[in-house]
């Protein structure tokens, strides 16, 4: 008795399901994703002629904005907003960042009009926290450069 065999079908391996998986997955990444976006405070700085400060890549920078808000950037530039905008407060972040970062100089970036007060307040919170290299930032004089 003979027997006959049924012939095997070829298998195929549909591509078109595994990309639509693909795709779906990058769509699904990227809108769940949160994008990091620094935010910058825009400040005009005053002028001033001086010799030009040396480029130190470890620093402390504070801004202050027209309205006398702080902005700290610590010695690894990772920008920090403080939340309650009071002499209080801006002494604890200064003091916190002070633990680890003495040595490195402390810049403040004020705004041309920036209450006096603010810059007072600021340089007194870097004081006390122990921070002995202290700096402002200016520009050169429109005229000068």
């Amino acid at each position: 008795m003979k027997f006959q065999r049924k012939k095997k079908e070829k298998l195929e391996l549909s591509m078109t399901p595994m990309i639509d998986v693909v795709f779906l997955l990058l769509i699904f990444f990227m809108v769940t994703t949160t994008f990091n976006r620094q935010t910058e405070v825009k400040v005009t700085l005053p002028e001033a002629v001086g010799a030009e400060a040396e480029q130190n890549p470890r620093v402390v920078t504070l801004t202050i904005d027209e309205q006398g808000a702080y902005f700290l950037k610590d010695e690894n530039n990772n920008p920090h907003e403080l939340v309650a905008q009071t002499r209080e407060s801006l002494k604890q972040e200064i003091a916190k960042l002070a633990e680890h970062s003495k040595d490195v100089p402390f810049v403040i970036n004020a705004d041309d009009n920036t209450p006096t007060k603010a810059v007072i307040t600021a340089l007194d919170a870097a004081g006390q926290a122990g921070f002995s290299q202290i700096t402002f930032s200016t520009q050169y004089p429109s005229s000068e450069k």
